[in-house]
């Protein structure tokens, strides 16, 4: 093993001891926590799930009590457990976890272009098959990764998402929304 370091990793390291200089251990973890149960949440919801919800429809595996100290930064999830966890929400198991520019993606999510955005029926392009809907299945699974948008119900796609669209669907930019509504995959 190389005992030399690039520089992003020295300034990773200096970075660690200087936060860990500020604050003890335990309160870097408690930290951590309670961002990681501010995703847990936020995935939870996205699902449109409460507590309770997930508690019975994982057989009592989640308990909701505990579910919500995890969501809380109460109580530490396991590896085991979080990797549970994302199979039931069916999402990988990386976006339980918060990323470092997890806020600027939450902000430029949040912001619509009211023209040029079209609502895609994630439900519908599951029961579709063949290549055309193998490849927009992975395209907006990528968005959703990108996005942290998991509610799996439907997507709301950008004009530059579109333009991609156009190109996977082997149409044109303006045949791109008529392509999607013949599949009915296009939402009102």
């Amino acid at each position: 093993m190389s005992e030399a370091m690039t520089a992003s990793e020295e300034t990773a390291v200096s970075a660690d001891l200087t936060v860990q200089d500020d604050l003890t251990e335990a309160e870097v973890e408690s930290a951590y926590g309670a961002i990681v149960g501010e995703r847990l949440r936020s995935i939870r919801r996205q699902k449109k799930l409460s507590l309770q919800e997930v508690e019975s429809q994982s057989a009592l595996e989640f308990k909701a009590s505990v579910l919500g100290a995890y969501e809380r930064g109460e109580r530490a999830i396991s590896v085991p457990r979080l990797q549970r966890l994302a199979q039931f929400y069916r999402v990988p198991v990386d976006q339980l976890l918060p990323g470092e520019d997890q806020v600027a993606d939450a902000d430029a999510t949040s912001r619509r272009d009211a023209d040029g955005t079209a609502r895609i029926d994630l439900a519908r392009l599951e029961s579709l098959s063949g290549a055309e809907a193998t490849m927009l299945s992975r395209y907006l699974r990528m968005i959703q990764v990108q996005r942290q948008d998991f509610n799996g119900r439907v997507l709301t796609i950008r004009r530059d998402d579109m333009r991609a669209i156009a190109c996977i669907l082997g149409v044109g930019e303006e045949a791109a929304d008529e392509r999607l509504l013949q599949l009915g995959l296009r939402t009102a």
